[in-house]
């Protein structure tokens, strides 16, 4: 017991799951897929990679344990391997976010100037949807709703939402939300409901958040 050879391989284990999300593509995808169960192709569809490239990455989360995998015919559909992975994920972006020299550059980068868009919290959302207050825009793909989204949501895909602002409601409130704190939807989303005159905020987080804080969800289709 307690031999050195035995220790490397331990501590070899462990750091393999570290080393499978030490490339931007694979936390990307373990971010995609907090969303819910893709397929390959749709997977390499959203990060803009080769089915092969997707594949390799996907081949290395899964040898680390942190997506598991089921066939469809000849497709094959990955999923995180539960919901540790999901909590790994997120530890890993806060601690990056405390101790990460240039984050909030990137993030900026990439996001826009968030300065001028109204943020609400879980818990300010919660109270508002009970009083009534506030119509709930989940503007990711249909799909990513159908797999799961915040109860009473509406399900308007950024890509849809132009062409539906005219049906959005006038008298109250809307908050649109997407992936997470990094996704890009709702932000775009808020801003054009406001040019539109409408009174909208974004959730300061995500669907994976609010899942994992326990708060109303539901699954299926709009």
């Amino acid at each position: 017991m307690g031999d050195r050879a035995a220790k490397d391989a331990l501590f070899s284990a462990f750091a393999e799951v570290a080393g499978a999300l030490g490339s931007g593509r694979r936390a990307e995808i373990v971010d995609l897929l907090a969303q819910g169960e893709r397929s390959v192709e749709q997977v390499a569809d959203q990060i803009g990679q080769s089915v092969a490239n997707t594949s390799h990455h996907l081949r290395t989360l899964a040898r680390a344990g942190l997506v598991r995998t089921r066939r469809e015919g000849t497709r094959v559909f990955y999923a995180l391997a539960g919901e540790g992975v999901q909590e790994l994920w997120a530890a890993v972006r806060a601690v990056a976010e405390q101790h990460s020299a240039g984050l909030d550059r990137l993030a900026r980068a990439y996001l826009g100037d968030r300065s001028e868009l109204e943020a609400v919290d879980r818990g300010t959302l919660v109270e508002r949807m009970r009083r009534g207050e506030v119509l709930v825009l989940d503007v990711r793909p249909a799909a990513e709703y159908a797999a799961g989204h915040i109860a009473d949501a509406r399900s308007v895909p950024i890509t849809e939402l132009e062409a539906r602002l005219r049906t959005l409601p006038t008298d109250v409130g809307i908050v649109a939300y997407c992936r997470g704190p990094y996704c890009v939807y709702a932000d775009r989303a808020v801003r054009r409901l406001r040019e539109h005159g409408l009174r909208a905020a974004r959730l300061d987080d995500g669907y994976p958040e609010w899942k994992r804080a326990g708060l109303p969800v539901a699954v299926g289709g709009p």
